[in-house]
């Protein structure tokens, strides 16, 4: 008697935890679900911990966002291929979420079909984009101007930093969150203000928001 294939195990990653059910009820014929996270945080622990074949994640979600959290799953050296689900049908964020270590972008307005065909890609070492912005993206890639504003001034540490202070949180509560001290944590406020050219907390929090950090 043949052995039966394993199946692809997955974690899911929204902080909506309606999201992560109803993907989870729809392809749990498909593939193990191994676990789900609310935030980039608990995706980190979860992914070193459970070792899925795919990560199905939102880019934006609270503590820390999908991008940054693809970037130190990669930086960690943690193999699953990374799937971002989105409903930002944004070429050039696209391309940054590539660069941060994605093998697919698709969006949360396309069916389940196409949500299992992107995870059996990825899971073989292909790359998958929606066809909703697949023209763009290529375009995107093409356009030798320069990335979007900001997204590759800051380091991993300082966009952790801005995305928790736009959060709400204090200094104080930001450093806890990092595990690092206070003053650490407003050396890095401030570094990150100077780069800028940025004066205010306010400011700060309007930047945040523009590059879909939060």
């Amino acid at each position: 008697m043949a052995t039966p294939l394993k199946r692809l195990s997955l974690v899911l990653a929204d902080d909506h935890t309606f999201v992560t059910e109803a993907l989870a009820s729809m392809i749990r014929d498909e593939f193990e679900l191994v676990g789900t996270a609310r935030d980039g945080r608990q995706l980190l622990e979860l992914a070193k911990r459970a070792k899925p074949d795919v990560i199905v994640t939102d880019i934006s979600m609270p503590q820390l966002n999908g991008l940054d959290a693809s970037r130190l799953l990669r930086k960690e050296n943690v193999q699953a291929k990374i799937i971002f689900l989105t409903m930002h049908a944004d070429a050039q964020l696209a391309e940054e979420a590539f660069r941060a270590g994605a093998s697919g972008y698709i969006l949360k307005t396309c069916g389940v079909a196409e949500i299992v065909t992107a995870i059996r890609q990825v899971a073989q070492g292909r790359v998958y984009v929606t066809p909703l912005i697949a023209g763009s993206f290529i375009s995107t890639l093409m356009d030798e101007g320069r990335p979007p504003e900001g997204r590759k001034a800051l380091t991993v540490r300082q966009r952790e930093v801005l995305q928790l202070l736009a959060e709400g949180k204090t200094m104080k509560e930001v450093a806890s969150v990092l595990g690092i001290s206070t003053r650490t944590a407003e050396s890095h406020k401030y570094e990150i203000m100077r780069q800028l050219g940025i004066d205010t907390t306010a400011q700060l929090v309007q930047y945040a928001v523009r590059i879909k950090l939060v």
